[in-house]
């Protein structure tokens, strides 16, 4: 069995970091080599030549084709090869996979399944990043971890409580009971956690100027294996919605994790923060820019200490997995994923 799902989208890149030059990834095992075209075009190749499979990643772009730095064999956009060294003819057989790739918000998500279904594949909506009335902040994370410790960490936002404290922790969120509702047929696993007179955070105290205490919604949705959303939306205590169904006094925002496998053992983990508030404002930017840092860091540096621990555990007698009632969104996620696997 493949140990990642295949047929989905995966972001492999932050548009801002392909542009002429050559950028390196590695998706789901697979070494990709992804750049743009003269007319801006994305181009994403399999990240080996076929004549002694030297890194693509690590050759010259002749106008929209790439040539290997090895021994100069050509490709096109397609992956075909148009030029070899010493002879006219080009062998047949000398091609690279190219994989299908679009840019959607500042994303450039790409297909690493059966090319022919990437068209029936919906890719997930993140209008957030750059819709009008909304400002968003992001970047990418390498964690060395298996991606299932970071849809663990994810789905269960309890751990905000501890790891987090003094950033977007308060004890109300463990103490607060979640719901989980699982759509086997749109494909998604939803976990809501709703917070009353709770205290405030930092990272919303000082970004929106309200104080304790607040009424706090976490509503999370997870579409296996790639894409999380949360729904994060923070008012006064009591707070009650205008009558036409707007929020006006309260703030929201949309944090996303684009998840992607890098190896068995190690993730890319892309995160963005949108919000509706302050949205022209440059304080409240780069104070957010630096919380949310800081708190993607934490959660790094508790899942890199987490792999070589579950990694050793599994190579020894075995070890009893304990969950409990949070932990219902994350098992739903690990058996939808499963399925997912299986269909491969």
């Amino acid at each position: 069995m493949n140990p990642f799902p295949q047929d989905q989208w995966y972001v492999a890149a932050w548009s801002s970091e392909i542009g002429s030059d050559l950028v390196s990834r590695t998706i789901c095992g697979e070494p990709v080599v992804l750049y743009r075209t003269s007319s801006s075009g994305l181009v994403a190749l399999a990240d080996r030549c076929v004549h002694r499979r030297y890194p693509l990643s690590l050759g010259t772009l002749v106008g929209d084709d790439l040539q290997c730095g090895y021994h100069g064999f050509t490709y096109d956009c397609s992956g075909r090869c148009v030029s070899v060294p010493g002879q006219d003819r080009v062998p047949r057989t000398a091609r690279v996979r190219s994989y299908p790739v679009v840019e959607r918000s500042g994303w450039v998500w790409i297909f690493v399944g059966d090319p022919e279904r990437a068209a029936g594949v919906a890719v997930p909506d993140t209008h957030w990043l750059d819709a009008p009335g909304w400002t968003a902040i992001g970047d990418v994370a390498r964690i060395e971890c298996r991606y299932s410790l970071l849809v663990d960490n994810l789905l269960d936002l309890s751990h905000e409580t501890y790891l987090h404290a003094g950033y977007i922790g308060t004890p109300e969120v463990a103490a607060t009971p979640t719901t989980t509702e699982v759509d086997e047929e749109l494909g998604t696993v939803r976990v809501s956690r709703h917070m009353q007179g709770a205290q405030i955070p930092e990272f919303y105290a000082r970004s929106t100027g309200m104080a304790s205490p607040i009424d706090r919604w976490q509503d999370i949705e997870y579409r296996p294996l790639g894409f999380y959303r949360l729904d994060a939306r923070i008012a006064p205590a009591g707070h009650e919605p205008a009558g036409d169904g707007s929020d006006p006094g309260a703030a929201h925002m949309k944090i996303l994790y684009a998840i992607t496998p890098e190896t068995e053992h190690s993730t890319l983990d892309f995160w963005a923060v949108a919000r509706d508030f302050a949205v022209d404002d440059a304080d409240v930017t780069e104070f957010l820019d630096s919380m949310q840092r800081a708190i993607v860091q934490q959660d790094v540096d508790a899942l890199n200490l987490l792999e070589p621990i579950v990694a050793a555990e599994e190579r020894g007698p075995g070890v009893q997995e304990l969950s409990i009632a949070i932990d219902s969104g994350g098992l739903a996620a690990r058996r939808m994923i499963e399925k997912q696997r299986a269909a491969h």
